[in-house]
């Protein structure tokens, strides 16, 4: 059983926002207080990217195929996961937090676990594979009580 102790940080994003939350209570009542809001704007891929998609050719056949378009959007939406690791080795390095549960969408939680800098990873109490970013912060603490212990 994994407790969330005082002083235990939370981390809550999706590919959009993240919220870094501190544990002020203890691990029977949490009271998770914000430390830090992160946004990143992202609009859709299409407002994102005008040109065509390009064309590749099919060898000596003169014939031609037409390439994905690239998905602006999930790029930014992972290239935002790489920059919260990159926060989250700041805050361990400076010995901000000793224990963080991270709670992400499953996709940001498997970007996040690519990204993570050891001494990051060796602080992770438990994950979360949920989108809460949207939840007020007291639901946030009930659920993640509920799902850590």
């Amino acid at each position: 059983m994994t407790r969330i102790t005082t002083g235990s940080w939370v981390l809550v994003a999706d590919g959009e926002k993240a919220l870094f939350l501190e544990n002020v209570g203890d691990a029977q009542d949490l009271h998770l207080q914000v430390v830090r809001k992160d946004r990143q704007e992202n609009p859709p891929a299409a407002e994102q990217g005008t040109d065509r998609p390009g064309r590749k050719s099919d060898g000596p056949s003169g014939h031609r195929s037409a390439m994905d378009d690239t998905d602006w959007h999930e790029l930014e939406k992972h290239r935002f996961a790489k920059n919260l690791a990159e926060v989250l080795y700041k805050y361990a390095h400076k010995g901000r937090f000793e224990k963080i549960v991270v709670v992400a969408a499953p996709d940001i939680l498997g970007d996040l676990r690519g990204e993570l800098h050891e001494e990051v990873q060796s602080r992770i109490v438990g994950e979360v594979p949920k989108t809460l970013t949207g939840h007020p912060i007291d639901d946030i603490e009930r659920l993640v009580k509920a799902e850590i212990e």
